[in-house]
């Protein structure tokens, strides 16, 4: 039996190891954590919303691995500010119980570690590696598949092969607002770029914030937050307008660089990459994670339904090609195209919102790739 390396104990690498195990409890699995064996270090995260599609939504639930705080995305509102332009996506359009859902980041990694947790339990060949530093691992003589899937951010990546740098950063937290919102997500593109509020774990008064400008422009907004709360939060209502009422508090505000980082060759011999490990994206289309979680899912099915190597990465290498390149390429153009000023391309991307509101199959085709990729 082939014995299998997994480099990296965060929610990607963790969900491939409970798919391997599911299908075959006897794999010979070695992950190796930079977390110790208790679970406080994440309960005490990284309490940032992430937008998990529907699609991962259904993967997980297979393994036992959803957490119970996870409000849905039943609609989502695209606008451009100060430009004409919008389209509307309802969960009935695509007949789903949700278009996706928003989860705190600790919560779900909790939720894929209980899971193979309880998984793992009765496959006497894994081995679990606490507190590792990945980086004095040997990595190409660990197994005879090493699963790359210690990722980190995008500048904290050294390798860089397709890569574009946005010069662009995002403010992650929460607002309050004075009106109840429900299952509704707004994607508000401004001069500086894409504005989101989401629904949020803290109730139907709250909402997550990712708010993308420029890096100048994005330290001086923390530095009025902790100066001055009732600035930034003027600063951000002229932002975004009045659509979601009026932000009355918000908090828990951090910051971080956005670009492109992508890896021409996810396989090399019998190493693989996935996660962060394979790609970073800008989160304009909150797809970072869903990607990932789909490349940990095809290699688990393929690594379960090959015995030899060679052709269970050969098989998981073609697989990945469309959904990766596809997901890749639309999250880049979009982060691109709503950030320019050129005239021409704000009227043209009016009108692209205009027309995706009124072409639905395409509208629909776009949603689904999102939701569950490209297959």
């Amino acid at each position: 039996m082939k014995r299998i390396a997994i480099i990296g104990g965060g929610p990607v690498g963790l969900a491939c190891a409970s798919w391997i195990l599911e299908k075959i409890p006897g794999a010979c699995i070695d992950l190796y954590d930079r977390l110790p064996e208790s679970n406080d270090a994440i309960t005490q995260g990284d309490s940032r919303g992430i937008a998990v599609s529907q699609g991962s939504h259904l993967l997980l639930n297979k393994i036992g691995a959803w957490p119970n705080n996870s409000p849905a995305i039943h609609k989502i509102h695209v606008s451009h500010r100060g430009h004409f332009g919008r389209a509307i996506v309802r969960r009935e359009e695509l007949q789903q119980d949700a278009l996706g859902h928003i989860v705190r980041y600790a919560d779900i990694h909790l939720a894929i570690r209980q899971a193979l947790q309880k998984i793992s339990k009765n496959s006497s060949n894994f081995t679990w590696h606490f507190e590792q530093k990945i980086d004095e691992l040997d990595k190409q003589h660990l197994a005879d598949v090493v699963i790359h899937a210690e990722g980190g951010l995008f500048k904290q990546q050294e390798w860089q092969e397709i890569y574009r740098d946005y010069e662009q950063a995002a403010i992650v937290g929460w607002v309050k607002t004075d009106r109840i919102h429900q299952h509704l997500a707004w994607e508000r593109f401004t001069e500086e770029g894409p504005l989101a509020l989401l629904p949020s774990h803290k109730g139907h008064e709250y909402l997550n914030l990712v708010w993308c400008g420029n890096p100048e422009a994005t330290q001086n907004r923390l530095a009025l937050f902790n100066e001055n709360p009732a600035a930034i939060l003027a600063e951000l209502q002229k932002s975004f307008g009045t659509r979601a009422g009026r932000f009355i508090e918000t908090g828990e505000l951090r910051s971080y660089e956005l670009g492109l980082n992508a890896r021409k060759e996810i396989v090399q011999g019998h190493e693989v990459w996935i996660g962060n490990a394979a790609q970073t994206m800008h989160p304009v289309a909150g797809q970072g994670l869903n990607l990932g979680l789909r490349d940990a899912h095809t290699l688990a099915e393929s690594i379960t339904s090959y015995t030899n190597v060679h052709e269970a990465l050969s098989e998981y290498q073609a697989l990945r090609k469309t959904d990766r390149n596809t997901t890749i390429t639309t999250t880049d153009f979009l982060a691109r195209i709503f950030t320019s000023r050129l005239k021409p391309v704000i009227c043209a991307r009016g009108f692209a919102l205009s027309s995706l509101q009124i072409l639905a199959p395409v509208k629909q085709s776009l949603t689904r790739q999102m939701m569950f990729g490209q297959r």
